[in-house]
């Protein structure tokens, strides 16, 4: 007995216009917060981890292009941590945006989805993670980021929370090292994982030593 066709349209809420006012535009660190599973896999263990690889990747790939030898990562007792380099320094000279807006270039870098360095391959030959992408988004999804950065002989500090900045970059000091400390704490609204396990860590960190010769990791 043939029935009859179901109505499946969906009931209309509201007044049923569509109009400008009804589109939301979230800029690039917003969107990272609220669908972080798009850039970074997931919010439990694989990406809390994953956190930690974005920012080693562009320390690797300092060593890559000849510039660093040595990588250091520790994991603190709040679970924060700490990816030191001894390249060449996140560069710190004011950088005039597209909009006129004049900000310090490693802000940029921190901060815009699709900034870096490694588009032109005059500074990069060979790199991996996510170009223009990864450490901002690590800066989106911490609930604390600090970076140090030695170069020109002088030691630049700045930081951050949730991808926005907190402090003017500052002159901290002078220093004969050279090289960039980026601190970080996961964001625990955002992550359900918060632990980082070091067998974890340590298998992709003794992959990448192996896979780049000359260069030491220390975690």
């Amino acid at each position: 007995m043939a029935t009859e066709p179901r109505d499946l349209t969906p009931p209309i809420e509201g007044n049923g216009n569509y109009t400008g006012e009804d589109i939301t535009v979230l800029e690039g660190m917003e969107h990272v917060r609220l669908r972080p599973a798009m850039y970074i896999g997931s919010t439990g263990e694989m990406g809390l981890h994953h956190l930690v690889y974005e920012v080693v990747d562009n320390s690797v790939d300092e060593a890559l292009a000849g510039y660093a030898k040595k990588i250091e990562v520790t994991i603190h007792v709040d679970n924060s941590i700490p990816v030191v380099d001894d390249g060449r320094g996140i560069p710190v000279d004011m950088m005039a945006l597209a909009n006129g807006e004049k900000m310090p270039a490693v802000q940029v870098v921190l901060t815009k989805l699709n900034a870096g360095g490694k588009f032109d391959s005059s500074n990069y030959k060979v790199s991996g993670g996510l170009h223009g992408v990864g450490v901002s988004c690590v800066n989106a999804l911490s609930q604390e980021l600090n970076v140090e950065i030695w170069r020109d002989g002088h030691t630049w500090e700045m930081d951050f929370s949730c991808g926005i900045a907190t402090s003017e970059l500052r002159m901290a000091g002078t220093s004969k090292r050279r090289g960039t400390k980026v601190h970080f704490l996961p964001d625990k609204s955002i992550f359900t994982a918060t632990e980082y396990n070091y067998d974890t860590l340590a298998q992709r960190l003794r992959e990448l030593a192996f896979l780049n010769k000359g260069l030491e990791i220390v975690l």
